[in-house]
């Protein structure tokens, strides 16, 4: 319901940056990072999550290059941006301020990773909320399992079914999907050969 509070934010850095294939092969395409065990994986600046593509798929950058993103996974506060004006230079020194963690986390991966960016864009709890249509550029609803749970495809008004991440199974493309799924079949059980036969076209 609209009493159901929203989760936390992200902090987000996409580079792309001069490397070699066998420098490239030597990375795994996944990393991720806890300072602190015992601060708990949702604490500010605690936890860093990096992804590396171009592990797996040479072409994403040109020859000679890589691209990687690095980012906290739901930790970043909405009340720390909400006043500031995009185009402002207080943003801007926001963005490299909150960032210097991210970069921290990196170098531990690829040392020299400031020497080799070529490009770099920071992404904040404000491009989560302009560009994805987040309120106040949050992950999803923050609903604790064992405290409340995310409610299926019905709704009181007849015919009138939901999906998305703030329904069952929840957050993320895979649960997204799935509830879609629930709510398609929640049309009727008649509609459930149609559906599987369209899937197979899709494959």
């Amino acid at each position: 319901g609209m009493d159901t509070p929203p989760g936390k934010s992200f902090l987000h850095l996409h580079l792309g940056f001069r490397a070699t294939t066998e420098e490239v092969s030597k990375l795994q395409a996944h990393y991720m990072y806890v300072d602190d065990w015992a601060r708990g994986v949702d604490a500010d600046e605690n936890t860093a999550l990096l992804s590396i593509p171009s592990v797996h798929d040479p072409t994403l950058a040109p020859d000679g290059h890589a691209v990687l993103h690095i980012y906290t996974p739901a930790t970043e506060d909405y009340t720390k941006w909400e006043h500031l004006d995009r185009r402002s230079d207080e943003y801007t020194a926001l963005k490299e301020e909150r960032s210097q963690f991210l970069w921290k986390v990196l170098i531990k991966v690829i040392p020299d990773i400031r020497e080799r960016v070529t490009i770099q864009k920071i992404g904040t709890p404000l491009t989560h909320a302009r560009f994805l249509r987040r309120y106040r550029g949050s992950y999803g609803p923050a609903i604790k399992a064992g405290e409340a749970s995310f409610p299926f495809p019905g709704t009181p008004i007849q015919q009138l079914l939901t999906c998305g991440d703030s329904c069952f199974p929840g957050i993320g493309v895979p649960a997204v999907a799935g509830s879609g799924i629930l709510a398609a079949h929640s049309v009727s059980l008649d509609s459930i050969k149609p559906q599987l036969k369209l899937l197979e076209t899709f494959k």
